[in-house]
């Protein structure tokens, strides 16, 4: 290997052009999208088994990565090294299943040797290519074209724009998928539990509120040091305060305590009827944490209390919850 011969200012124009000619590649694969795209889309829709994602050397690469995204969209799917799928692995397709290969030349001898045997099983196959009149492509039922006018390397060799188009168009073809299929976000968290998202769109507000033998309330006619101690033992820094039917009615927190002192009210006399806010903020006890985050946030409180829908109270809950859960 010779020395890096190439000034800053090259390396930077070869990146550059690096990036000009992938988003080129990725850019005319619009024009090339028709009814064998719309084809594929209705095959996996139909597919009653599994979606089998092969591919060689960089392609494979490229096919892990989309079988991936199709699997956490809705559509079932899995990775099969065509090398191992000779020595055993075909064992894994049925006649139920949609083959997805990729081969840039479409002549891969890996996969070329699995086609007459896919198609045996009874499966359907959609061939991504860069060559529509390669092997592969003629023996597919759909053909999905990948081809890119040039690779990004500067000797035109290394797997570069073609492996960034067909990564683009498995992209294309799963997101067309899931939005045909009717997949929603919260889908989506379903199958990313452990993520933030799954975390925003699964957790509800019954699930992190405090509730029963832990939650704040007085009634209308506790007084302020009767508050105080309901406050101080549940340690929310609030506490509700509602009527003999359970009905939410108002509010006093370590806030509105500050506020009385700085006025030298004599707290020791006085009602909580007298001193509480009435018709504080709720959340609705099945509503999404996040929710709660957003009205936390809009309106610069720490707590809320959760109701049902005949507004009795049902829990409370505050940041300190939402962070522990890891929803904010």
């Amino acid at each position: 290997m010779t020395p890096p011969t190439a000034t800053p200012a090259e390396i930077l124009q070869l990146a550059r052009r690096t990036l000009e000619i992938e988003a080129a590649a990725v850019d005319r694969l619009r024009d090339r999208l028709d009814q064998s795209f719309l084809a594929a889309v209705d095959l996996l829709l139909q597919c009653k088994g599994r979606v089998v994602v092969s591919g060689m050397g960089k392609s494979g690469h490229i096919g892990g990565k989309i079988a991936a995204t199709l699997a956490s969209t809705g559509t079932p799917a899995f990775f099969m090294h065509p090398a191992e799928a000779s020595h055993g692995d075909l064992g894994m397709i049925t006649g139920q299943d949609v083959v997805i290969a990729l081969s840039h030349s479409g002549e891969s001898p890996e996969i070329a040797a699995i086609v007459p045997l896919i198609k045996r099983r009874g499966a359907r196959l959609i061939a991504m290519t860069g060559n529509p009149a390669s092997t592969l492509a003629r023996e597919a039922d759909i053909h999905l074209d990948a081809s890119v006018e040039q690779e990004a390397c500067p000797h035109n060799l290394a797997p570069t724009a073609s492996t960034t188009a067909a990564l683009a168009l498995g992209d294309a073809l799963a997101v067309a998928t899931l939005q045909a299929r009717g997949f929603t976000a919260e889908d989506f968290a379903r199958t990313h539990p452990g993520g933030t998202l799954g975390r925003r769109l699964l957790v509800h507000v019954r699930d992190l509120m405090h509730q029963d033998a832990d939650l704040p309330v007085v009634g209308m006619d506790a007084s302020l040091k009767e508050a105080l101690l309901e406050m101080s033992d549940k340690g929310l820094g609030m506490t509700a305060i509602v009527d003999p039917a359970g009905s939410l009615l108002g509010i006093f927190t370590d806030g509105d305590l500050r506020r009385l002192l700085d006025h030298d009210v004599d707290v020791r006399g006085v009602k909580i009827a007298e001193v509480m806010k009435h018709r504080p903020r709720t959340i609705a006890e099945d509503a999404l944490a996040v929710e709660a985050v957003q009205i936390m946030e809009k309106f610069k409180v720490n707590g809320l209390f959760a109701v049902n829908a005949a507004g009795r109270l049902k829990g409370a809950l505050n940041m300190h919850d939402l962070f522990r859960a890891g929803v904010v």
